[in-house]
């Protein structure tokens, strides 16, 4: 199974991209990642809010690899312990298809995205920087890794 991070925005701080880029190698023999940037919506005094959450979405969503279990991140999806997303990331290796877990931009995700979602997952209550949800989402993915290879990053 290989996992794709596909997130509006694009050109991410150094400290991101760094972050990302070592918790990419970190996983890499467990759970391939690669990240997809998707041009965010134009936004401004004179422009409609809804139609650039509609239009990331449209990106987003031709974005997708084909036959992929899709987990949209959102504040009302589900939260998970470490544990928990152990098992999920189980339970999705075990369905044979490759991962899809997507950002949105700043009104969040497009209905049209989340109709698409199999899942909802959701990092917690506090609102994050999307930029920030990047690295997080990505560490996340490698601490339910070691877990399931018994490593000894995770000691909760």
């Amino acid at each position: 199974m290989k996992a794709r991070l596909i997130a509006v925005g694009e050109r991410a701080p150094a400290w991101v991209a760094d972050g990302f880029a070592e918790y990419r190698k970190r996983l890499s023999h467990w759970l391939p990642l690669d990240l997809t940037e998707i041009e965010p919506g134009l936004r401004g005094k004179s422009r409609d809010p809804v139609r650039a959450c509609q239009d990331e979405g449209t990106r987003v969503l031709a974005a997708l690899p084909k036959q992929a279990t899709v987990v949209a991140l959102d504040g009302r999806g589900r939260m998970h312990s470490s544990e928990d997303l152990a098992r999920r990331l189980e339970h999705w290796r075990g369905q044979g298809r490759d991962l899809a877990i997507l950002i949105g931009g700043p009104e969040g995700h497009a209905d049209a995205v989340l109709q698409r979602a199999d899942e909802r997952w959701s990092l917690g209550p506090l609102t994050l920087p999307h930029m920030l949800v990047r690295l997080v989402a990505a560490e996340q993915l490698y601490r339910a890794a070691a877990l399931l290879a018994n490593h000894p990053y995770h000691r909760a």
